[in-house]
């Protein structure tokens, strides 16, 4: 019997992602490129623009259950925040509260802010965070789904890890200022951005997940990230607040970002956390599954 192949996440573009996560028929775009709102930014520069910005934006279902999705487009100027892509992030996310949506599918793909537009989009990224933090309020988890070309950095490296959980692949990258950033500014000895091993051993998936700033991390294909999604979905609760004790929770996750800063500072890159941890390096050759199972088993 023949099986479908696998259906890259990181090669697919935004709206095949959106296609592939949602159940079938079901995504209502808001927003599309038939109504060509484009920055006006980039029509002042004289610069290639999208129909659509570069994000696509709507509502569907997801295992039967409605939800909001936002996926940026990668291959449009690194799939960066300006002034009208930001606005339909924040809107589509404001929109999740008036349909009471069950839960927020946010497909990041962005090297952070457009130069084009730098301040607009500065000022946008402020608005997506309190527009999902008034998600969050409303007891309506934010999914990131990270595992695009062009990872999650800059401004949207942070939101990313604003999100109630974090779903990447090892393909994905995730981090505040990208490689090539880093070297422009502090030099080819620092941060050699064509050592594309150090990159990822640095900023992809497998450390992040290590270091616990991912919840999962899984295979490059769409079927396991809808997977993942609809199963993080239901494990969440649908009323979400801040505890009593959330400020002691946050100094208690301060304290151990501390003590691991503190406890080798002469640590590099990913190889060295996982030989501290006494995994060894077969851990870098663990599929997705395989290295859940092993920190999950250390976690407990």
């Amino acid at each position: 019997m023949m099986t479908n192949p696998p259906q890259s996440f990181r090669e697919a573009s935004a709206r095949l992602r959106v296609q592939g996560l949602l159940d079938a028929g079901s995504f209502t775009e808001w927003l599309g490129p038939a109504r060509r709102i484009t920055s006006p930014h980039l029509a002042a520069l004289d610069a290639p623009v999208s129909f659509d910005d570069g994000v696509v934006v709507g509502q569907g279902l997801l295992e039967a259950q409605p939800v909001v999705v936002i996926a940026q487009e990668g291959l449009f100027n690194g799939g960066a925040v300006g002034e009208v892509h930001g606005a339909k992030i924040c809107g589509a996310l404001l929109r999740a509260i008036e349909m009471r949506a069950r839960a927020v599918l946010l497909c990041v793909d962005s090297g952070g802010v457009r130069l084009h537009e730098a301040n607009a989009g500065l000022i946008a990224i402020s608005e997506i965070m309190r527009a999902l933090f008034a998600v969050q309020a409303a007891g309506i988890p934010v999914i990131a789904l990270v595992g695009g070309t062009c990872g999650a950095f800059g401004g949207m490296g942070i939101v990313t890890r604003l999100c109630d959980a974090l779903l990447i692949s090892e393909e994905g990258r995730l981090g505040l200022s990208g490689p090539e950033v880093i070297e422009t500014v502090k030099g080819v000895e620092e941060f050699d951005s064509r050592d594309r091993a150090l990159v990822w051993r640095i900023t992809g998936g497998k450390i992040r997940r290590t270091l616990g700033e991912a919840t999962m991390l899984l295979d490059d294909d769409i079927p396991a990230f809808r997977a993942a999604a609809a199963k993080t979905m239901g494990d969440r609760p649908r009323q979400r607040g801040l505890s009593p004790d959330a400020l002691q929770t946050l100094e208690a996750a301060q304290r151990r970002l501390e003590a691991r800063a503190t406890l080798d500072p002469g640590i590099r890159d990913g190889q060295q956390v996982w030989q501290q941890m006494g995994l060894g390096e077969e851990v870098a050759l663990m599929d997705p599954a395989e290295f859940n199972r092993c920190l999950e088993a250390r976690e407990r």
